[in-house]
């Protein structure tokens, strides 16, 4: 059973993701509080060399290909300008967020967070339903909606894990083009210097940032050069570090792929 499921590299999956959220939690935070165009250019080094690693792995650029390409990066710029969308709180409504949220999870540079986002359900699901509802006051209700956003993740996981093998098997090129346009697409929330248009406030309020306002998460963004982000921000652009970190986020991916066991070989 361990072989059909390929236990190994489930455990390895698992280790990496729960290592990446001990590092969120105790560094990327602080990091992002101090040198914020440091940090996304870093990510941002490490999607670019992640559009270049998928991209180059489909082996025929035909029409197909093309098409698919120009598709995702449509849908995931579009995604990053979408507005925010108004509660429900209706059980399908959250088993259907769910299942979309942890589907975006799977699609390379697609945040599940800002698809909850874009459907209303960010704060009512992780401030409301879990953090107030259930952790603090142990509501009944809370629980029921957990347990079904729950349900609708686990669906929506396994559905799309499903969906993309078989995406991968019988289309390779045009599946792994699309998942390419995705990141590219994506490439828009990762600018290092953005300047905040709407912001959610600590009581959860999207409002107009203003210099000097204190707020939990961007809604809405302005890509600008170093010299506008500085000028119109308020904050050093921290260009000379940005570029070494950029430049070191591309190194890792490629250095990763460049290393790694041939992978004939190894399977």
């Amino acid at each position: 059973m361990w072989k059909e499921i390929n236990g190994g590299f489930l455990v390895s999956l698992l280790g990496g993701m729960v290592l990446g959220i001990g590092i969120g939690i105790v560094a990327v935070e602080k990091l992002l509080a101090s040198y914020p165009p440091v940090v996304w250019a870093f990510f941002f080094g490490l999607i670019i060399a992640s559009i270049i690693y998928v991209g180059k792995q489909v082996t025929k650029w035909n029409l197909g290909p093309i098409v698919s390409l120009i598709l995702g990066i449509g849908i995931a710029f579009g995604i990053t300008l979408l507005p925010i969308g108004q509660v429900n709180e209706s059980l399908p409504f959250v088993f259907l967020c769910g299942a979309i949220a942890v589907s975006a999870l799977i699609l390379p540079g697609i945040s599940g967070s800002f698809i909850l986002l874009i459907m209303g359900m960010y704060s009512y699901i992780l401030h409301d339903t879990l953090k107030e509802g259930l952790l603090t006051n142990h509501e009944t209700g809370a629980l029921v909606t957990m347990l079904v956003f729950g349900l609708g993740m686990v669906i929506g996981l396994v559905t799309m894990a499903r969906f993309l093998t078989w995406a991968l098997n019988k289309h390779n090129n045009i599946t792994l083009a699309l998942l390419t346009g995705f990141m590219i697409g994506a490439l828009n929330k990762l600018w290092p210097w953005s300047i905040p248009g709407k912001v959610m406030d600590a009581n959860d309020n999207i409002v107009e940032f203003s210099i000097g306002l204190e707020y939990d998460k961007v809604i809405t963004s302005s890509s600008v050069s170093p010299a506008n982000y500085l000028e119109n921000f308020g904050e050093p652009h921290f260009l000379i570090p940005s570029l070494l970190f950029f430049s070191l986020g591309v190194a890792l991916v490629l250095g990763l792929d460049k290393f790694a066991p041939n992978k004939t070989e190894s399977q």
